[in-house]
């Protein structure tokens, strides 16, 4: 047994941030993990393969389609999906060994094992039990499902099965056309499946601004990918490594069904605090499953914090990144802080969706008057160049003080461009003083600047 004046549990992105955080303001701190590797969900089955393979999936997609454009004559690659898979692994190994390093380098004891809390201050793994005068719950999410559908991950599989199918389907239906689904349903798209996307709501990726969940359906449709949409999934069979899914149209409970070779389920996530004992401790949950938390990450029982996908907000890596390093603060006795207003999302298809704070819905709910500047990848020098003129920049802007409120990129490396709008929004900066910073030419920032001059007199290249 040893005493730490902090334990974490869970090494995902929120929990082993937080230990490092913890660490490096003089706590003694500790990392409980049950897998074999660090870096839970996101680095083992999510964001990280999953980014392995939606590159190396577009890089097919670039060899085939406009390699021969550009001059680069020869044969398209083939498909080696056991090397691909390989790839993916080694990808994993890299950052999980890299966590490893860091807590050795930072003096972050890794305690082995699934956790349990029996009381406050005490945190049981396997037999053993330690004190801890602060434990942090970092213990994440798990993929939800619908009644009726079984996941066996062979053939109807969440995302950690589609990370890992033995083939390539012919024929591969996605329940839900949120991030995940849309993600690994273009990687198979690029692979040669024929992918049919079945959704409840009649638009795309939920929540996000409707100009965007339009154009982006359309691009998806002109990739390949099928829609359908307000269909509610009843059920799904399967029979000899095949798998049927039924669905009624919302419209008017028309019945239908679909065959497929593999059924990804991406219904989203919920939190995952199974064995953790929070009913016996009188923890307080929400009605969906979330562990309640005050200003400074603390649930309902002193010395006892929540971070990341086990509390309310958007399940996001670096949103839990942010809770972590927040909440080490505040035990540390310093001020822990997350501006929730400016967490970026990311899809990492081709081309990349980004977004961050207000969309013009939310704006319109709350009665507010903005003003919207937009420009188009198509009046990018650079993007043109790449074979990437599609998608656009869409600044919203407070109509009277001009201040940034929300900004939405469908294109090149949105992912990374985002940013910028972030920072600027960190700053209560308005769309005049992004306008008037010189950006670099040529690149796709410019995109971003000329969207900022839109919210003014004008964009100078639409």
């Amino acid at each position: 047994m040893a005493n730490y004046d902090v334990i974490i549990i869970g090494s995902g992105p929120g929990g082993y941030v937080s230990a490092i955080r913890c660490a490096q303001l003089g706590l003694k701190t500790a990392c409980v993990e049950g897998r074999d590797t660090l870096g839970g969900t996101c680095l083992n089955v999510g964001c990280i393969p999953s980014k392995a393979l939606l590159h190396a999936s577009h890089m097919l997609h670039e060899a085939e389609h406009n390699f021969a454009a550009m001059g680069l004559k020869g044969k398209s690659p083939s498909v080696d999906w056991k090397q691909m898979l390989t790839y993916k692994a080694d990808t994993i190994g890299q950052n999980t060994k890299g966590i490893e390093f860091l807590f050795k380098k930072n003096k972050v004891d890794w305690l082995k094992g699934w956790a349990s809390i029996p009381e406050a201050g005490k945190v049981k793994v396997g037999d053993e039990v330690h004190e801890a005068k602060n434990i942090i719950i970092a213990s994440g999410s798990e993929p939800a499902s619908l009644p009726g559908v079984e996941v066996d991950e062979k053939t109807v599989v969440t995302s950690t099965g589609a990370l890992e199918l033995n083939k390539i389907p012919k024929k591969l239906v996605v329940i839900g056309a949120g991030v995940i689904g849309l993600e690994l349903g273009s990687v198979y798209a690029r692979l040669g499946a024929e992918v049919t996307v079945v959704e409840f709501m009649d638009a795309v990726t939920p929540g996000m601004d409707a100009e965007v969940q339009r154009s982006f359906q359309k691009l998806l449709t002109k990739q390949g990918l099928t829609f359908v949409m307000g269909a509610a999934v009843q059920k799904t069979e399967t029979a000899k490594g095949k798998a049927k899914v039924h669905y009624k149209l919302r419209k008017d409970d028309s019945e239908h069904v679909l065959e497929a070779d593999a059924v990804l389920v991406a219904t989203g996530r919920k939190p995952f605090t199974d064995g953790l004992g929070l009913d016996a401790l009188g923890l307080e949950i929400s009605k969906r499953g979330q562990i309640k938390v005050g200003a400074d990450w603390q649930t309902n029982i002193k010395g006892i914090y929540a971070i990341g996908d086990v509390i309310d907000g958007p399940m996001l890596a670096h949103k839990a990144e942010d809770e972590g390093m927040a909440a080490a603060e505040q035990i540390a006795g310093k001020h822990g802080h997350v501006n929730y207003s400016v967490i970026p999302g990311v899809i990492y298809t081709h081309p990349e969706v980004a977004n961050v704070g207000e969309t013009e819905e939310t704006l319109k709910d709350a009665g507010r008057a903005y003003k919207v500047g937009k420009f188009s990848f198509m009046g990018n020098g650079r993007a043109k160049a790449n074979f990437a003129g599609d998608g656009f920049v869409k600044i919203l802007a407070d109509k009277d003080s001009d201040r940034i409120l929300g900004a939405h990129i469908v294109g090149p490396a949105a992912g990374d461009l985002i940013h910028e709008i972030c920072v600027a929004m960190e700053f209560g900066a308005s769309a005049e003083d992004l306008a008037m910073t010189c950006h670099a030419h040529p690149t796709y920032s410019e995109a971003v600047r000329e969207a900022a001059l839109a919210c003014g007199s004008g964009a100078i290249h639409a």
